[in-house]
Protein backbone atom coordinates (compact mmCIF):
# COMPACT_ATOMS: atom_id res chain seq x y z
CA UNK A 1 0.00 0.00 0.00
CA UNK A 2 1.30 3.64 -0.90
CA UNK A 3 2.33 5.90 1.21
CA UNK A 4 0.55 9.69 0.32
CA UNK A 5 1.08 13.16 1.21
CA UNK A 6 -2.45 14.58 1.66
CA UNK A 7 -3.00 18.05 1.77
CA UNK A 8 -4.85 18.77 4.66
CA UNK A 9 -5.62 22.27 3.20
CA UNK A 10 -7.44 20.59 0.39
CA UNK A 11 -7.59 17.05 1.25
CA UNK A 12 -6.19 15.98 -2.44
CA UNK A 13 -3.33 13.45 -2.55
CA UNK A 14 -0.09 15.32 -3.61
CA UNK A 15 1.99 12.49 -3.78
CA UNK A 16 2.76 8.72 -2.80
CA UNK A 17 5.52 6.67 -2.51
CA UNK A 18 6.36 3.01 -2.04
CA UNK A 19 7.05 1.40 1.39
CA UNK A 20 10.62 0.16 1.75
CA UNK A 21 10.49 -3.83 1.35
CA UNK A 22 11.86 -6.08 3.72
CA UNK A 23 15.37 -6.13 1.47
CA UNK A 24 15.21 -2.79 1.41
CA UNK A 25 15.06 -2.30 5.41
CA UNK A 26 17.68 -5.02 5.37
CA UNK A 27 20.41 -2.64 3.98
CA UNK A 28 19.18 0.29 5.58
CA UNK A 29 19.97 -1.21 8.76
CA UNK A 30 23.54 -2.66 7.20
CA UNK A 31 24.26 0.18 6.38
CA UNK A 32 23.30 2.51 9.34
CA UNK A 33 25.66 -0.13 11.38
CA UNK A 34 28.79 0.36 9.13
CA UNK A 35 28.18 3.76 8.98
CA UNK A 36 28.19 3.46 13.40
CA UNK A 37 31.70 1.81 13.01
CA UNK A 38 32.98 4.20 11.37
CA UNK A 39 31.20 7.57 12.34
CA UNK A 40 32.19 6.24 16.82
CA UNK A 41 36.03 7.03 15.61
CA UNK A 42 35.79 10.32 14.35
CA UNK A 43 36.29 13.26 16.27
CA UNK A 44 33.96 15.84 17.16
CA UNK A 45 35.42 18.27 15.35
CA UNK A 46 34.41 16.29 12.20
CA UNK A 47 31.24 15.84 13.33
CA UNK A 48 31.12 18.71 14.31
CA UNK A 49 32.11 19.99 10.72
CA UNK A 50 29.64 18.39 9.44
CA UNK A 51 26.87 19.34 10.97
CA UNK A 52 27.30 22.77 10.94
CA UNK A 53 27.68 21.74 6.93
CA UNK A 54 23.81 20.31 7.46
CA UNK A 55 22.63 23.50 9.53
CA UNK A 56 23.93 25.39 6.17
CA UNK A 57 22.27 23.34 3.66
CA UNK A 58 18.44 24.08 5.88
CA UNK A 59 18.80 27.70 5.88
CA UNK A 60 19.91 27.94 2.33
CA UNK A 61 16.90 25.33 1.47
CA UNK A 62 14.76 27.32 4.00
CA UNK A 63 11.93 28.71 1.47
CA UNK A 64 11.51 25.17 -0.07
CA UNK A 65 11.52 23.32 2.91
CA UNK A 66 9.04 25.36 4.99
CA UNK A 67 6.89 25.09 1.87
CA UNK A 68 6.79 21.07 1.87
CA UNK A 69 6.09 21.01 5.44
CA UNK A 70 3.10 23.12 5.45
CA UNK A 71 1.69 21.02 2.09
CA UNK A 72 2.42 18.04 4.11
CA UNK A 73 0.66 18.95 7.79
CA UNK A 74 -1.10 22.02 7.17
CA UNK A 75 1.04 24.41 9.60
CA UNK A 76 0.75 28.01 8.93
CA UNK A 77 4.20 28.68 6.37
CA UNK A 78 5.51 31.49 8.59
CA UNK A 79 5.56 28.41 11.31
CA UNK A 80 7.15 26.33 9.37
CA UNK A 81 9.78 28.63 8.00
CA UNK A 82 10.49 28.98 11.90
CA UNK A 83 10.52 25.00 12.54
CA UNK A 84 12.94 24.41 10.22
CA UNK A 85 15.36 27.46 11.44
CA UNK A 86 15.18 26.14 14.79
CA UNK A 87 16.35 23.02 13.61
CA UNK A 88 19.59 24.52 12.40
CA UNK A 89 20.12 26.32 15.61
CA UNK A 90 19.85 23.18 17.20
CA UNK A 91 22.34 21.63 14.70
CA UNK A 92 24.91 24.30 15.57
CA UNK A 93 24.11 24.28 19.29
CA UNK A 94 25.02 20.28 19.40
CA UNK A 95 27.95 20.87 17.13
CA UNK A 96 29.44 23.61 19.97
CA UNK A 97 28.60 22.13 22.99
CA UNK A 98 28.82 18.08 21.94
CA UNK A 99 32.52 17.69 23.26
CA UNK A 100 31.92 19.10 26.63
CA UNK A 101 28.70 17.71 27.50
CA UNK A 102 30.37 14.34 26.63
CA UNK A 103 33.82 14.95 28.57
CA UNK A 104 35.53 12.58 30.86
CA UNK A 105 35.03 12.89 34.37
CA UNK A 106 37.98 12.30 36.88
CA UNK A 107 37.15 11.01 40.34
CA UNK A 108 39.09 14.22 42.43
CA UNK A 109 40.13 11.66 45.02
CA UNK A 110 40.53 8.06 43.35
CA UNK A 111 42.06 6.92 46.28
CA UNK A 112 38.99 6.96 47.97
CA UNK A 113 38.35 3.72 45.66
CA UNK A 114 42.22 2.17 46.00
CA UNK A 115 42.79 3.23 42.74
CA UNK A 116 46.08 5.84 41.14
CA UNK A 117 43.12 7.46 39.14
CA UNK A 118 39.41 6.89 37.79
CA UNK A 119 37.07 8.26 35.67
CA UNK A 120 33.89 8.28 33.68
CA UNK A 121 33.43 8.61 29.96
CA UNK A 122 30.75 8.75 27.49
CA UNK A 123 30.69 6.31 24.53
CA UNK A 124 27.79 5.90 21.58
CA UNK A 125 25.16 2.77 21.89
CA UNK A 126 25.58 2.32 18.21
CA UNK A 127 22.13 2.21 15.90
CA UNK A 128 19.18 3.89 17.36
CA UNK A 129 15.35 4.12 16.00
CA UNK A 130 13.74 6.68 15.70
CA UNK A 131 9.76 6.70 16.00
CA UNK A 132 8.87 10.15 15.41
CA UNK A 133 5.72 11.98 14.64
CA UNK A 134 3.89 14.60 11.91
CA UNK A 135 3.48 17.73 13.94
CA UNK A 136 6.78 18.66 13.54
CA UNK A 137 8.05 16.64 10.95
CA UNK A 138 11.22 18.26 10.75
CA UNK A 139 12.18 19.39 14.64
CA UNK A 140 10.96 16.45 16.64
CA UNK A 141 13.63 14.40 14.57
CA UNK A 142 16.77 16.97 14.85
CA UNK A 143 16.16 17.75 18.26
CA UNK A 144 17.19 13.56 18.30
CA UNK A 145 18.88 13.31 15.65
CA UNK A 146 21.95 16.22 15.86
CA UNK A 147 22.96 15.06 20.07
CA UNK A 148 22.92 11.11 18.87
CA UNK A 149 25.13 11.93 15.38
CA UNK A 150 27.29 14.25 17.35
CA UNK A 151 27.59 11.35 20.23
CA UNK A 152 28.62 8.94 17.87
CA UNK A 153 25.41 7.31 17.39
CA UNK A 154 23.99 6.59 14.04
CA UNK A 155 20.15 6.56 13.20
CA UNK A 156 17.26 5.18 11.94
CA UNK A 157 14.06 7.08 11.17
CA UNK A 158 10.62 5.78 10.70
CA UNK A 159 8.16 8.77 10.53
CA UNK A 160 4.68 9.25 10.41
CA UNK A 161 2.96 8.09 7.64
CA UNK A 162 1.26 11.16 6.67
CA UNK A 163 4.74 13.16 5.63
CA UNK A 164 6.77 10.72 3.97
CA UNK A 165 8.26 13.75 1.90
CA UNK A 166 9.70 15.16 4.90
CA UNK A 167 11.06 11.53 5.91
CA UNK A 168 12.81 11.40 2.47
CA UNK A 169 14.63 14.66 2.84
CA UNK A 170 15.63 14.12 6.34
CA UNK A 171 16.79 10.70 4.75
CA UNK A 172 19.96 12.66 2.73
CA UNK A 173 20.43 15.37 4.48
CA UNK A 174 23.07 14.42 6.59
CA UNK A 175 25.23 12.74 4.07
CA UNK A 176 24.40 15.26 1.62
CA UNK A 177 26.61 17.37 4.42
CA UNK A 178 29.60 14.98 4.59
CA UNK A 179 28.43 12.22 7.31
CA UNK A 180 28.85 8.76 6.42
CA UNK A 181 26.34 7.26 4.18
CA UNK A 182 23.75 5.38 6.65
CA UNK A 183 24.60 7.70 9.35
CA UNK A 184 20.83 8.62 9.59
CA UNK A 185 18.21 7.63 7.29
CA UNK A 186 14.86 6.85 6.88
CA UNK A 187 12.56 3.58 6.71
CA UNK A 188 9.43 4.00 4.74
CA UNK A 189 7.25 1.51 6.63
CA UNK A 190 4.07 1.41 8.46
CA UNK A 191 3.40 0.98 11.74
CA UNK A 192 3.07 -2.89 11.98
CA UNK A 193 6.93 -3.18 10.86
CA UNK A 194 8.46 -1.35 13.82
CA UNK A 195 8.46 -4.68 16.00
CA UNK A 196 11.04 -6.31 13.71
CA UNK A 197 13.39 -3.23 13.08
CA UNK A 198 13.70 -2.98 17.14
CA UNK A 199 14.42 -6.65 18.02
CA UNK A 200 16.88 -6.39 15.44
CA UNK A 201 20.33 -7.04 17.18
CA UNK A 202 22.13 -3.99 15.57
CA UNK A 203 19.42 -1.90 16.40
CA UNK A 204 20.71 -0.68 19.94
CA UNK A 205 17.77 1.57 21.64
CA UNK A 206 14.66 3.50 20.53
CA UNK A 207 13.19 6.92 20.56
CA UNK A 208 9.55 7.67 20.50
CA UNK A 209 7.69 10.85 20.28
CA UNK A 210 3.84 10.54 19.54
CA UNK A 211 0.96 8.93 21.44
CA UNK A 212 0.76 7.26 24.59
CA UNK A 213 -0.82 3.63 22.65
CA UNK A 214 2.21 4.16 20.56
CA UNK A 215 4.52 4.73 23.39
CA UNK A 216 2.98 1.58 25.64
CA UNK A 217 4.15 -0.64 22.45
CA UNK A 218 7.30 0.49 21.41
CA UNK A 219 8.08 0.29 24.94
CA UNK A 220 6.89 -2.98 26.09
CA UNK A 221 9.02 -4.24 22.64
CA UNK A 222 12.41 -2.07 24.13
CA UNK A 223 11.25 -3.75 27.75
CA UNK A 224 11.45 -7.26 26.51
CA UNK A 225 14.85 -6.70 24.00
CA UNK A 226 16.29 -4.56 27.44
CA UNK A 227 17.43 -1.79 24.98
CA UNK A 228 17.41 1.32 26.00
CA UNK A 229 14.49 3.65 25.16
CA UNK A 230 13.43 7.51 25.73
CA UNK A 231 9.43 8.62 25.20
CA UNK A 232 8.05 12.09 24.66
CA UNK A 233 4.19 11.24 24.92
CA UNK A 234 0.74 13.19 24.96
CA UNK A 235 0.22 16.14 26.79
CA UNK A 236 -2.45 17.92 28.36
CA UNK A 237 -0.62 21.05 29.56
CA UNK A 238 -2.12 23.41 32.26
CA UNK A 239 -2.39 26.65 31.96
CA UNK A 240 -3.06 28.84 35.51
CA UNK A 241 -3.58 32.36 36.36
CA UNK A 242 -3.75 33.77 39.16
CA UNK A 243 -5.38 37.00 40.87
CA UNK A 244 -1.72 39.07 40.88
CA UNK A 245 -1.54 38.30 37.03
CA UNK A 246 -1.63 40.69 34.15
CA UNK A 247 -4.61 38.77 32.80
CA UNK A 248 -4.64 41.02 29.19
CA UNK A 249 -0.88 39.43 28.74
CA UNK A 250 -1.84 36.00 30.33
CA UNK A 251 -5.29 36.06 27.33
CA UNK A 252 -2.89 36.97 24.94
CA UNK A 253 0.25 34.44 25.60
CA UNK A 254 -2.98 31.80 26.64
CA UNK A 255 -4.08 32.09 22.65
CA UNK A 256 -0.93 31.75 21.29
CA UNK A 257 0.09 28.79 23.36
CA UNK A 258 -3.43 27.38 22.32
CA UNK A 259 -2.72 27.95 18.29
CA UNK A 260 0.42 27.86 17.98
CA UNK A 261 1.24 24.21 14.94
CA UNK A 262 -2.65 24.48 14.81
CA UNK A 263 -3.29 23.46 18.36
CA UNK A 264 -1.19 20.23 17.35
CA UNK A 265 1.57 20.39 19.94
CA UNK A 266 2.09 18.04 23.11
CA UNK A 267 3.16 20.88 24.77
CA UNK A 268 0.96 23.26 23.93
CA UNK A 269 -1.48 24.81 27.12
CA UNK A 270 -4.77 23.16 26.83
CA UNK A 271 -6.61 23.42 29.55
CA UNK A 272 -6.47 27.05 30.99
CA UNK A 273 -7.14 27.03 34.95
CA UNK A 274 -8.52 30.59 36.11
CA UNK A 275 -8.68 31.78 39.89
CA UNK A 276 -12.61 33.14 40.15
CA UNK A 277 -11.37 36.48 40.75
CA UNK A 278 -10.11 37.27 37.51
CA UNK A 279 -12.31 33.89 35.78
CA UNK A 280 -14.62 36.56 34.36
CA UNK A 281 -12.25 38.99 32.73
CA UNK A 282 -10.05 36.30 31.36
CA UNK A 283 -12.55 34.38 29.99
CA UNK A 284 -14.23 37.23 27.79
CA UNK A 285 -10.57 38.47 26.93
CA UNK A 286 -9.26 34.92 25.57
CA UNK A 287 -12.51 34.30 23.84
CA UNK A 288 -12.48 37.41 22.12
CA UNK A 289 -8.78 37.20 20.75
CA UNK A 290 -9.66 32.92 19.96
CA UNK A 291 -12.70 34.15 17.94
CA UNK A 292 -10.87 37.01 15.91
CA UNK A 293 -8.46 34.64 14.58
CA UNK A 294 -7.75 34.50 11.07
CA UNK A 295 -8.66 30.68 9.77
CA UNK A 296 -7.57 30.03 6.22
CA UNK A 297 -5.25 28.79 3.77
CA UNK A 298 -1.60 27.92 5.37
CA UNK A 299 0.53 29.29 2.40
CA UNK A 300 -0.76 32.46 3.10
CA UNK A 301 1.32 34.65 5.63
CA UNK A 302 -1.60 35.97 6.38
CA UNK A 303 -3.77 33.19 8.23
CA UNK A 304 -3.27 31.99 11.67
CA UNK A 305 -4.78 28.93 11.72
CA UNK A 306 -4.56 26.08 9.12
CA UNK A 307 -6.38 23.09 8.84
CA UNK A 308 -6.01 19.99 11.37
CA UNK A 309 -3.28 17.80 9.63
CA UNK A 310 -5.52 14.25 8.80
CA UNK A 311 -9.19 13.82 8.62
CA UNK A 312 -9.25 11.28 11.34
CA UNK A 313 -7.67 13.85 13.69
CA UNK A 314 -10.48 16.11 12.92
CA UNK A 315 -13.16 13.61 12.99
CA UNK A 316 -11.19 12.64 16.67
CA UNK A 317 -11.38 16.14 17.99
CA UNK A 318 -15.09 16.86 16.77
CA UNK A 319 -15.82 13.61 18.73
CA UNK A 320 -14.24 15.20 21.76
CA UNK A 321 -16.30 18.78 21.72
CA UNK A 322 -19.84 17.18 20.20
CA UNK A 323 -19.18 14.63 23.77
CA UNK A 324 -18.53 18.12 25.84
CA UNK A 325 -21.30 20.00 24.42
CA UNK A 326 -23.92 17.10 24.88
CA UNK A 327 -23.23 16.78 28.49
CA UNK A 328 -23.32 20.57 28.79
CA UNK A 329 -20.81 22.14 28.32
CA UNK A 330 -20.85 26.01 27.41
CA UNK A 331 -19.37 27.09 23.89
CA UNK A 332 -17.66 30.58 24.49
CA UNK A 333 -16.66 30.45 21.15
CA UNK A 334 -16.57 28.06 17.97
CA UNK A 335 -17.37 24.55 18.50
CA UNK A 336 -17.95 23.32 15.13
CA UNK A 337 -16.11 22.61 11.79
CA UNK A 338 -16.43 24.83 8.97
CA UNK A 339 -18.12 24.65 5.96
CA UNK A 340 -15.72 23.90 2.49
CA UNK A 341 -12.63 21.99 1.17
CA UNK A 342 -10.13 20.89 3.98
CA UNK A 343 -10.07 19.78 7.44
CA UNK A 344 -10.76 22.93 9.43
CA UNK A 345 -11.81 23.44 12.69
CA UNK A 346 -13.01 26.43 14.20
CA UNK A 347 -11.25 27.99 17.05
CA UNK A 348 -13.02 26.83 20.14
CA UNK A 349 -13.36 27.62 23.69
CA UNK A 350 -15.05 25.37 25.97
CA UNK A 351 -16.20 26.21 29.86
CA UNK A 352 -18.61 24.35 32.29
CA UNK A 353 -16.47 21.22 31.93
CA UNK A 354 -17.43 18.13 34.20
CA UNK A 355 -15.75 15.35 35.13
CA UNK A 356 -17.70 12.94 32.95
CA UNK A 357 -16.49 14.14 29.87
CA UNK A 358 -13.87 13.12 27.88
CA UNK A 359 -12.42 15.97 26.94
CA UNK A 360 -11.13 16.42 30.79
CA UNK A 361 -8.85 13.30 30.71
CA UNK A 362 -8.04 13.49 26.94
CA UNK A 363 -5.90 15.28 24.76
CA UNK A 364 -7.60 17.70 22.54
CA UNK A 365 -4.82 18.23 19.38
CA UNK A 366 -6.74 20.76 17.80
CA UNK A 367 -7.28 24.68 18.42
CA UNK A 368 -9.81 23.61 20.82
CA UNK A 369 -9.26 25.23 24.75
CA UNK A 370 -10.47 23.71 27.88
CA UNK A 371 -11.27 26.46 30.38
CA UNK A 372 -11.62 25.99 34.26
CA UNK A 373 -12.94 28.36 37.04
CA UNK A 374 -10.72 27.39 40.27
CA UNK A 375 -11.61 28.85 43.80
CA UNK A 376 -7.85 29.28 45.13
CA UNK A 377 -4.27 27.74 44.33
CA UNK A 378 -5.17 24.78 45.87
CA UNK A 379 -8.19 24.01 43.77
CA UNK A 380 -6.34 25.48 40.60
CA UNK A 381 -3.50 22.48 41.57
CA UNK A 382 -6.25 19.90 42.01
CA UNK A 383 -7.50 20.30 38.23
CA UNK A 384 -3.89 20.70 37.14
CA UNK A 385 -2.88 17.40 38.24
CA UNK A 386 -5.96 15.39 37.69
CA UNK A 387 -4.85 14.04 34.20
CA UNK A 388 -2.85 11.01 33.81
CA UNK A 389 -0.38 13.27 31.57
CA UNK A 390 2.47 15.22 33.10
CA UNK A 391 4.58 16.89 30.27
CA UNK A 392 4.86 20.67 31.15
CA UNK A 393 2.87 23.69 32.25
CA UNK A 394 2.52 27.26 32.72
CA UNK A 395 1.97 29.28 35.69
CA UNK A 396 1.31 33.20 35.63
CA UNK A 397 1.35 35.11 39.04
CA UNK A 398 3.58 37.99 40.36
CA UNK A 399 3.70 36.82 43.52
CA UNK A 400 7.18 34.95 44.22
CA UNK A 401 5.88 32.45 46.89
CA UNK A 402 3.25 31.13 44.76
CA UNK A 403 5.41 30.53 42.10
CA UNK A 404 7.43 28.68 44.28
CA UNK A 405 4.54 26.68 45.39
CA UNK A 406 3.19 26.01 42.04
CA UNK A 407 6.62 25.02 40.64
CA UNK A 408 7.13 22.01 43.54
CA UNK A 409 3.95 20.63 43.16
CA UNK A 410 2.82 20.72 39.71
CA UNK A 411 3.20 16.98 38.21
CA UNK A 412 4.92 18.24 35.04
CA UNK A 413 8.18 17.99 33.19
CA UNK A 414 8.68 21.38 33.28
CA UNK A 415 7.21 24.96 34.54
CA UNK A 416 7.09 28.21 32.75
CA UNK A 417 6.65 31.29 34.56
CA UNK A 418 4.11 34.24 32.93
CA UNK A 419 5.00 32.60 29.55
CA UNK A 420 4.29 29.76 27.78
CA UNK A 421 6.08 26.43 27.12
CA UNK A 422 8.87 26.15 24.40
CA UNK A 423 11.27 23.60 23.55
CA UNK A 424 15.07 25.01 23.50
CA UNK A 425 18.42 23.34 22.87
CA UNK A 426 19.94 24.47 26.44
CA UNK A 427 17.21 23.52 28.39
CA UNK A 428 16.09 19.16 29.34
CA UNK A 429 12.88 18.45 27.43
CA UNK A 430 10.57 15.53 28.41
CA UNK A 431 7.51 14.36 30.93
CA UNK A 432 6.48 12.13 33.86
CA UNK A 433 3.71 10.26 34.24
CA UNK A 434 1.47 9.26 30.86
CA UNK A 435 3.69 12.01 28.95
CA UNK A 436 6.99 9.94 29.09
CA UNK A 437 10.12 9.05 30.32
CA UNK A 438 13.96 10.64 29.31
CA UNK A 439 14.96 13.62 28.11
CA UNK A 440 15.92 14.98 24.89
CA UNK A 441 17.80 18.33 24.18
CA UNK A 442 20.52 19.74 26.66
CA UNK A 443 23.21 18.16 28.23
CA UNK A 444 21.06 15.09 29.67
CA UNK A 445 19.24 14.65 25.49
CA UNK A 446 22.73 13.69 24.45
CA UNK A 447 23.10 11.47 27.17
CA UNK A 448 20.66 9.37 27.10
CA UNK A 449 21.85 7.32 24.32
CA UNK A 450 25.75 7.11 25.68
CA UNK A 451 26.82 4.34 27.70
CA UNK A 452 28.35 5.88 30.98
CA UNK A 453 31.51 3.71 31.42
CA UNK A 454 33.67 3.63 34.85
CA UNK A 455 37.23 3.29 34.00
CA UNK A 456 39.35 2.51 37.20
CA UNK A 457 42.98 2.18 37.33
CA UNK A 458 45.63 0.63 40.17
Amino acid sequence: MAIATINPATGVIENTFEPHNSDEVERRITAAQSAFLELKSTSYAQRGQWMQAAADLLEAEVDATARMLTIEMGKPIAQSKAEVLKCAKNMRFYADESEGFLAEEKLADPSSVNASSAWTRYDPLGVVLAVMPWNYPLWQVIRFAAPALMAGNTGLLKHASNVPQSALYLDTLFERAGFPAGAFTTLLIGSAEVKAVLEDRRVKAVTLTGSEPAGRSVASIAGEQIKKAVLELGGSDPFLVMPSADVDAAATMAVKARISNNGQSCIAGKRFIVHTDVYDEFARVFSAKMAALVVGDPLDPATEIGPIATESGLNDLAELVDDAVAQGAEVLTGGSAPDGPGFYYSPTVLAGLTDDMRIVMEETFGPVASLYRAADRADALAIANQTTFGLSSAVWTQDSEEEEWFTRNLDAGAVFINGMTISYPELPFGGIKDSGYGRELAAAGIREFCNLKTVWKA
